[in-house]
């Protein structure tokens, strides 16, 4: 076993051995597969995609899926994509990128949002299209392009503006115009602050942080660990759901470029980003503004077997979750953990592979914290016990959102897919992906191999 700073890069010799554990099937209810799924490399906002609109990279996404699993356009019953900062030229971008990448114009598309578990509500609006009977055959994804975000006019400028529109006389115009101010000027930036609570995330991340006492060096170790694993699965060929992606006017655009495993001597030197100066969070233990889109391709199980596919994964019991979103914020995967593991009767031994969403190195030992302590499940959850903390070899082995990178919008599909590939490569039988989400919001899927 091999060791970074305190932490253990598991999963670098060893294997999960296979077990014979009963499936998840239920008596009356269709299975449902993931055939496979693909991802644009994901991208540092303001670096190659930057002269891009958000359905350039969902519509390579979809070109990617039917490129690696060639079905048949026409069979695609629906389409649905998650996103969160939207385009408003193409605010349903599920529907203008799968009529850019040569959909039939009959098949329908929505765009859902849901924060960063929005490609995730895209997946499981495709479960139930598809248990329900509705459909057989469904791609879902999500994108995000955070290097071209709409920044508006003040809302006072806006109204002059519109007024303008409908004035009739120049001499309503010019009374309009006398109106003006040069403050009219100041943009409105969009921020990823809570709506409710107006805090941003890492201020939030921070408190967290400080709440479960959780130290820079901690934060900074497990950031390293994120990125020196995400390295390693990156030069073993181990991300194969990454799709090569030319941009137009430039290169052919091949993987993930956030990756950046650096040395904790370097990440010290970095000053607290949200809370100053006495702050734990910094650039380097958190995630980093995303480009990317990512695409799955969801069928009933006897829909697949009868096109001649070998599925890689059932997707199997999921939950939502939503809690406080001023003190609880990013706590979405401790609440959803035990709720979806009794919903499937699974215990964490079960548990082969976990794929968890890392906004920050903070959130996620908060969670790690919170999930193994008994203290919290009584008094916040309401629960007799803890769940347990998840095991490190177990644990987001080939990286994760802190190095791989997170566009909002399609993180989710990313964990499926991670954890699809990690079980059929390890010979392991059920995964769980969990997530948090501004809003307060969480979600948690389990996800089951396919037999071989």
């Amino acid at each position: 076993m091999t060791w970074v700073t305190g932490w253990p890069l598991y999963g670098l010799t060893s294997a999960v051995q296979a077990k014979s554990k009963q499936t998840l099937a239920k008596p009356n209810m269709r299975n449902i597969v993931v055939v496979d799924g693909v991802r644009t490399p994901f991208l540092l906002s303001g670096t190659s995609y930057k002269d891009l609109m958000p359905h350039d990279l969902a519509r390579a996404a979809l070109s990617g899926l039917l490129h690696r699993t060639s079905v048949p356009k026409d069979v695609v019953d629906y389409i649905i994509f998650g996103t969160v900062i939207q385009e408003v030229k193409t605010s349903n971008v599920a529907r203008e990128a799968a009529l850019g990448a040569g959909f039939s114009d009959r098949t329908p598309a929505h765009t859902v949002t849901m924060a960063c578990i929005s490609s995730n509500q895209a997946m499981t609006t495709a479960v139930g299209l598809i248990a329900s009977g509705q459909c057989d055959v469904v791609v879902a994804g999500g994108v995000e392009l955070m290097s071209d975000v709409p920044i508006r006019h003040s809302r006072k400028m806006r109204k002059m503006m519109l007024d303008l529109s409908k004035a009739k006389t120049l001499g309503q115009r010019l009374s309009l115009i006398s109106q003006f101010r040069l403050n009219f000027l100041s943009p409105e930036l969009p921020a990823v602050a809570e709506f409710s609570t107006n805090e941003t995330m890492g201020h939030s991340a921070d408190r967290l942080a400080a709440a479960f006492a959780i130290s820079r060096l901690e934060q900074d170790e497990y950031a390293l660990r994120s990125h020196s694993l995400a390295k390693k699965a990156q030069g073993e060929g181990l991300l194969s759901d990454v799709v090569p992606f030319k941009v137009p006017g430039k290169d052919t655009v091949t993987q993930d470029n956030g990756i950046r495993p650096s040395s904790l001597e370097q990440m010290a030197k970095l000053k607290p980003a949200f809370i100053k100066p006495y702050g734990t969070v910094t650039a380097a233990n958190s995630s980093f503004l995303t480009d990317g889109a990512s695409a799955v391709l969801i069928l009933a199980e006897e829909k697949a077997l009868a096109m001649g596919y070998k599925p890689k994964a059932y997707l199997r019991d999921f939950v939502y979750v939503s809690q406080d979103p001023k003190d609880q914020l990013l706590l979405g995967p401790t609440y959803a953990t035990p709720k979806v593991l009794e919903k499937a009767g699974l215990t964490m031994n079960d548990i082969d592979a976990f794929e968890f969403h890392e906004a920050f190195s903070g959130q996620i030992l908060a969670n790690l914290k919170a999930m193994d302590s008994d203290w919290f499940a009584q008094n916040y959850m309401g629960r007799k016990a803890k769940v347990g903390s998840p095991p490190l070899e177990k644990f987001n082995i080939w990286g994760g959102s802190l190095s791989l990178g997170h566009p909002f919008g399609a993180t989710g599909c990313r964990l499926v897919m991670a954890t699809a590939n990690r079980l059929q490569k390890e010979g392991g039988q059920y995964g769980l992906v969990a997530a948090c989400a501004a809003g307060g919001q969480g979600h948690a899927m389990i996800v089951e191999a396919y037999p071989k």
